[in-house]
Formats: structure tokens, sequence, C-alpha cells
């Protein structure tokens, strides 16, 4: 299905999007950060922060991170101030990109198991459609902050795959 390759591609690319989306809405003031805009999860803020939630439990899965606290309600409180959540969302981008680094194309061709708070109870899946699962998680929510961004008068940059920077 997919590739060690492929894994690291798109760790770079979710780095490189979380970075364009966070200097974006730091464009904006903290009120305009938090207001519901009628997203699943209300606000930039409240987005940004599930979208950590979900990177978080998934590597407890993947890699053993310690567990993020609360459920997926609770996800969009996961950091209430700005500057803590910039900084945990950074530090996990470094993380995904360490674990990207070190995942093999034979772990890719595992199951893993799980037990899901979401739908309570044991899951067996193909590691690979969980890592897809992630990246296009990662990506259907930054779309939704995007829009966000874009409407409240922010401009967070290109999101094509194809015009990511070269790694340095």
């Amino acid at each position: 299905m997919i590739t060690a390759r492929y894994v690291q591609t798109m760790a770079r690319y979710n780095a490189w999007q979380n970075g364009q989306v966070i200097a974006a809405a730091d464009t904006l003031d903290e009120a305009a950060r938090r207001a519901d805009r009628g997203a699943f999860f209300g606000s930039i803020m409240g987005t940004l922060n599930h979208v950590l939630w979900a990177d978080t439990i998934w590597m407890h899965r993947f890699a053993g991170w310690p567990k993020p606290r609360g459920g997926i309600p609770e996800s969009p409180a996961l950091h209430d101030d700005w500057a803590a959540l910039k900084a945990a969302r950074a530090e996990a981008d470094r993380g995904i990109l360490d674990w990207a680094g070190r995942v093999t194309d034979a772990a890719l061709g595992t199951d893993l198991v799980w037990y899901s708070g979401a739908i309570g109870r044991d899951m067996v899946s193909p590691m690979a459609l969980c890592v897809v699962h992630v990246f296009n998680h990662q990506t259907h929510h930054r779309g939704q902050v995007h829009a966000m961004l874009t409407t409240a008068g922010a401009q967070p940059g290109d999101t094509d795959l194809f015009l990511m920077p070269d790694p340095a």
C-alpha cells in the first residue's frame, strides 16, 4: 500500500503545513483564533488542538508516546494557551519526523492492535492503513483551518504537495 519513503514525505509535508498554518494564525489576535467559525471543532485553535490531540494518540499507538488527556470531545481544549499549543505542535512535528525516519516497509506490512476509546472496542487494522489515516486526518482538518484562516484575512500559503520545499 505505502512505503517508508511515503511516510517520510508525508511527515515532512505535515510539518511544513503546520508551520504555515501556525504562522498565518500568528497574524490574528487571540479573539480571532478562538472565534467559533462553525467548523466541527469550532475555532481555529480548537481545530488545531484536535489535530494535535489526534496525532498524539496515534503516535502513542505507533511509537509509545504518552497518551494525551481526554478523548475526542475534550480535544479542542488540549492547550488553552496559544504559545503552549505552538510549542507542543512543533515538538510533535519533530517527533513525527523522527518516527517517520525510522519506519520500515516491513513494519508498515504488519497489523496494529489497539483499544479505540472512540468506538469502545479493541481494534486490529493494517499499520499502513492507520498511517495513511493519520496523514489524511491531518490534511482534512488543516483544510478546515486553512478556510477559517482565509476567511479571517490571514494567508496560510501554498498547500500543494509538489510545492513542498526540499529538505535542507
